[in-house]
């Protein structure tokens, strides 16, 4: 089985910076490493840029367009517990209005009727599906629709053990998937392979276990999602890499598979938190069991992570590896988050009060994607200045648009 390699694990950040477009405030992290005091740091800005000047050089960390550092605002603060280790800044920026209201949807977000796509397999870019022109691209109900159909309904549910299927060339969006027609290609790239899930609870041996009839690339036996019915598809979007349809050209293949599954998980997320008015997620696996609870802090940060290696006087852009931290300044989601298999006291105490009070929206993912999405988050986390790392016994991760 093909499996796209996975960046190695990133270093803890010498300079950390996250700026909040919304207070137009920010936060400058330096470690005593790069600077021993605060009289060693001088911060300066330039046209979409905030330059650093540390005993190692100057650092120049690019800001998105219209974002600009206010020029003497960068003050000293306490760094509290971590005093010791870290300097901490406090600083404003500038937005401009323009920049406040930014879309950052993926192209499936944006999916219309009535133009043609090619689905591709995110793992080894093999076009999967060819051609597709729908006539429909429609929304379904968010996920747990099923939950609240009797608060609405004033008779039986009409819905009792239906699914929702999408007719010929109609695409039905989920919060996770799309649900397509299936056609002749289908067979020439696409296996299928029925494979038996645990339900949730595992109380009743006759329903401990459903069948689930898995979809894979024929190509790379990459799992892309699964067989609801024999006439329709359910592909994850971070299975699969959707185009226009312009000639016979692979899909986009600059992202390796931790930063393409960050982009599309935090485009999902500041979607549903935006339509749905909700900053609480379950990530589950398809039988309903929670694997990883997040919340969702900010939307609107701004964040550079720079390694102590990088931050010396000769270092340059062009001299940072494959998959390192930029001196670039990029969108992020601030979230936090714990996994629902930790075995501390506090996160179980957590995990008990989200599952009692029904906190979090489900995320439906396959199970590997779940696990793929803890690596992308503690991975995240370990980079983080040690004075970032956890707040109210959850630990903190940053997602980048």
């Amino acid at each position: 089985m093909s499996d796209p390699q996975m960046p190695a694990r990133p270093q803890t950040a010498g300079i950390f910076l996250e700026l909040r477009k919304r207070l137009q405030t920010g936060l400058l992290i330096v470690r005593k490493d790069v600077a021993r005091s605060p009289a060693d740091v001088t911060v300066t800005g330039g046209t979409s840029s905030l330059s650093v000047q540390t005993p190692r050089g100057e650092l120049s960390i690019a800001l998105p367009a219209g974002v600009t550092f206010e020029q003497g605002s960068c003050i000293p603060t306490p760094a509290g517990e971590s005093s010791e280790d870290e300097l901490h800044f406090r600083l404003r920026i500038d937005v401009a209005r323009s920049t406040d209201e930014e879309a950052f949807d993926s192209l499936i977000e944006t999916l219309r009727a009535k133009e043609t796509y090619c689905f591709h397999c995110q793992g080894c870019k093999t076009r999967l599906l060819e051609d597709r022109a729908f006539k429909r691209v429609l929304p379904l109900p968010n996920g747990n629709w099923n939950a609240i159909v009797d608060d609405w309904c004033c008779h039986p549910d009409p819905f009792a053990n239906k699914k929702l299927l999408p007719r010929e060339k109609d695409c039905l969006l989920g919060d996770t998937f799309l649900l397509l027609s299936r056609d002749g290609s289908c067979e020439q790239t696409l296996t299928e392979d029925v494979s038996p899930v645990s339900s949730g609870d595992g109380q009743e041996p006759k329903k401990s276990c459903q069948r689930l009839a898995l979809v894979s690339c024929k190509s790379c036996s990459s799992v892309l999602g699964e067989a609801v019915s024999p006439e329709t598809l359910k592909l994850y979007m971070t299975q699969v890499v959707v185009e226009p349809a312009v000639g016979d050209r692979k899909a986009e293949s600059s992202l390796n598979r931790s930063v393409f599954l960050e982009k599309v998980i935090a485009a999902r997320l500041m979607h549903l938190s935006n339509t749905l008015s909700t900053f609480h997620f379950s990530v589950q696996t398809p039988d309903g069991k929670a694997f990883l609870l997040v919340w969702l802090l900010n939307i609107d940060s701004i964040t550079a992570s720079i390694p102590e290696m990088y931050i010396r006087g000769e270092g340059s852009v062009s001299a940072l590896p494959p998959h390192s931290p930029s001196p670039r300044a990029a969108h992020a989601l601030k979230l936090l988050y714990t996994s629902c298999s930790h075995a501390g006291i506090q996160q179980r105490d957590i995990i008990s009060s989200w599952e009692v009070n029904a906190i979090g929206h489900p995320v439906v993912l396959p199970l590997k994607v779940c696990e793929e999405l803890l690596q992308v988050l503690d991975d995240s986390n370990s980079t983080l200045p040690a004075s970032l790392r956890c707040m109210r016994s959850y630990e903190v991760a940053y997602l980048t648009l």
